[in-house]
């Protein structure tokens, strides 16, 4: 209660004192940290495979479809934008892969000090480029009749 004998409401002031609240940062004084930029690529990862999954659906329909439809769809493939579009869905599925790995170990309570975060989120993004390149070089050269 306060001096009136009144029991303060909601945005009361104690006498005397300007009652401390949070203000809500504006975007310009973000700073950008790698576990934001993590969170914000593992929802855009999520949705480039949802809209990938058409791609996929498309190879599968081609192929089914007969050597006229598939023909279609490695041409596709097979040009440059293709080839980054393929490229980025690789990445892609990488990346939400192995942050969903780093998600699992926050799940069972690992991985919470600052600087682990830190640094999981940077390997993160070095091992799944790692692994859509690796994974992308070995799809080139099985295509070239290199093989493994």
């Amino acid at each position: 209660m306060d001096h009136n004998g009144q029991i303060p409401g909601p945005g009361a002031r104690s006498v005397g004192k300007p009652r401390a609240r949070p203000l809500s940062p504006h975007m310009q004084i973000w700073r950008w940290t790698i576990t934001m930029a993590a969170s914000i690529t593992h929802r855009a990862t999520g949705i480039a495979l949802a809209g990938g999954t058409l791609f996929l659906v498309w190879w599968l329909i081609a192929a089914a479809s007969g050597p006229e439809a598939y023909a279609v769809f490695a041409r596709v493939a097979g040009n440059p934008v293709g080839q980054v579009i393929l490229f980025g869905l690789v990445w892609s599925l990488a990346f939400h892969l192995l942050n969903g790995i780093r998600h699992l170990a926050w799940d069972i309570g690992y991985g919470f000090k600052m600087s682990t975060s830190r640094l999981t989120a940077a390997l993160v993004y070095v091992f799944s480029l790692l692994l859509a390149a690796g994974t992308f070089a070995i799809g080139l050269m099985v295509r070239a009749g290199l093989g493994l």
